[in-house]
């Protein structure tokens, strides 16, 4: 066999291959763009990158899992999980697709009009390095309130509790804010994200949320 059939075999071998993939009306890319929600934290800190998801399609276009494969290490990184999960149910694939393959796609975030086109690459970083603190706190602030709800003893005063929301920026605005973004995802159909920042908002020990929490999170 001539090396020049090997190499059209090998090349239309590859556009089988490409055509056999499960694809998204209008592209993955356009998606992303039409639908991201830029969460606070990334926003406030001009955090910004490429982040792989990995996940696998069912036969009926649904996604069935997924997971951050490299991510910048931020809120930008659930963004992008949540990005994906959205998608379930649009993707069309074709008939004899392996629904066991794992798709990885990249998926770039970037801010534009907001003042961070002369961020320090390392301020950037030194940002995301604080997240990990800071989620940290919220969970401290959150278990406190969780466990008044629940009648569970806190060995912590709601003094040092009200002075870290202080610390951390919680303030009527902040929440505020975050309900906002919940009511932007509930119109994209994402009830489930939607339902997560209410409770936030609740265990941030406001009532501001509860209203929407017994409509839509029953």
């Amino acid at each position: 066999m001539s090396r020049w059939i090997v190499i059209l075999l090998l090349m239309c071998g590859l556009q089988l291959q490409a055509q056999q993939r499960p694809t998204l009306k209008n592209g993955l890319e356009n998606f992303v763009t039409a639908n991201t929600i830029y969460p606070m934290y990334a926003l406030d800190n001009c955090i910004q990158g490429t982040i792989e998801v990995a996940f696998k399609i069912n036969k009926e276009g649904k996604v069935t899992y997924a997971t951050v494969s490299r991510g910048v290490g931020a809120d930008l990184d659930a963004e992008a999980l949540r990005l994906i999960k959205l998608t379930s149910g649009k993707w069309i694939v074709p008939s004899g697709y392996d629904t066991t393959t794992l798709v990885r796609s990249p998926m770039k975030f970037s801010l534009k009009d907001y003042g961070c086109e002369g961020m320090n690459p390392a301020s950037m970083g030194l940002s995301i390095r604080n997240y990990t603190e800071q989620i940290g706190s919220l969970n401290k602030i959150a278990n406190f309130y969780r466990n008044r709800e629940q009648a569970i003893e806190n060995f912590v005063g709601e003094d040092n509790i009200i002075a870290l929301k202080s610390e951390l920026g919680i303030d009527d605005d902040y929440l505020n804010r975050k309900i906002k973004i919940a009511e932007r995802k509930i119109s994209q159909g994402d009830l489930q994200s939607a339902c997560e920042d209410f409770k936030f908002v609740k265990y941030m020990g406001s009532t501001k949320a509860d209203q929407l929490l017994a409509k839509y999170c029953k």
